[in-house]
């Protein structure tokens, strides 16, 4: 896995057989994702134009891209153009509070609040911020080493644990989250869903422990928040490795997940390698606003 891949253009220096997307890991070449993505790619050239949520800090890659795609336009970071047009709607002089607004928010779960009022509680720059996306599902090893990892680090933490996000033969571990409550309620908050933009904008928020999805790298971009990534599945695996490759705005904790690891890496974003992370996140995060 840990082979280097030197045919990409672009990712010669960096790319593993690791980092490669998750359908890429099918042990059958007919794998039914393998056919889905060599048949959709395909047909793609065939559009006039193509859209991407994106901005410069992928300027190689999309210049790649127009190499296949000529009428290829970079309009993101999607969240970031909505707060704007929201903030635009609400100062222009035409404005009225009848006027439709603008929203960024399309969360499919119902938001808890309350998070919001335990962060101000905070210390400046003192909460992970822990979230692992809709989709992804976790077992109950995985959910403890985890729990230990970041108890262990002495960090306050804001975690979202989805309802749904437990394997379902693993419902019990409702059990330990209480025993997780009770053991952290000093410094560690549990919901089932977080409104993320405004948690990553807020002054206590440190660091972001993601499963770096596009959209969460994108939002946590703008807001200039060091991360580490445990990704699962579709485009994380190399989102992740542009993370700590790349922008070098994060760690990637591919494939692994041990307490000890989690520890360490929790550590290193917010107090070892803080500053050098914190540089590189001001200069991402100026470009995605500016774009």
């Amino acid at each position: 896995m840990d082979q280097q891949i030197k045919n990409v253009p672009e990712m010669e220096s960096f790319l593993r057989c690791r980092d490669l997307p998750s359908f890429c890991r099918a042990k059958d070449l007919n794998h039914p994702s393998l056919d889905f993505v060599i048949s959709e790619t395909f047909y793609s050239t065939r559009a006039t134009a193509h859209l991407l949520n994106t901005f410069d800090v992928e300027a190689p890659i999309i210049s790649q891209l127009r190499s296949y795609w000529p009428n290829l336009y970079t309009v993101g970071p999607l969240n970031a153009l909505l707060n704007t047009l929201r903030s635009r709607t609400a100062n222009s002089p035409h404005s009225s509070s009848s006027s439709k607004s603008v929203s960024s928010n399309a969360s499919l779960y119902k938001e808890d609040r309350s998070c919001m009022t335990w962060l101000d509680k905070q210390p400046e720059k003192s909460v992970v911020y822990v979230s692992f996306g809709s989709i992804a599902m976790v077992s109950r090893e995985q959910w403890l080493e985890i729990w230990y990892g970041l108890v262990n680090s002495g960090h306050r933490f804001l975690w979202v644990k989805r309802p749904d996000s437990l394997l379902a033969e693993e419902s019990h571990i409702i059990q330990a989250e209480a025993k997780l409550i009770e053991a952290t309620k000093e410094r560690g908050y549990t919901v089932e869903w977080a409104p993320q933009e405004e948690v990553l904008n807020h002054p206590c928020v440190g660091g972001f422990f993601t499963h770096s999805g596009w959209n969460s790298t994108l939002e946590n971009m703008v807001a200039g928040v060091p991360m580490v990534c445990w990704p699962h599945l579709a485009d994380q695996q190399i989102n992740s490795r542009y993370v700590s490759e790349v922008w070098k705005i994060g760690m990637d904790m591919k494939d692994n997940w041990n307490r000890l690891t989690v520890e360490i890496l929790i550590r290193d974003m917010m107090d070892v390698k803080r500053d050098e992370l914190m540089k590189s996140t001001a200069k991402v995060a100026e470009m995605a606003r500016q774009y």
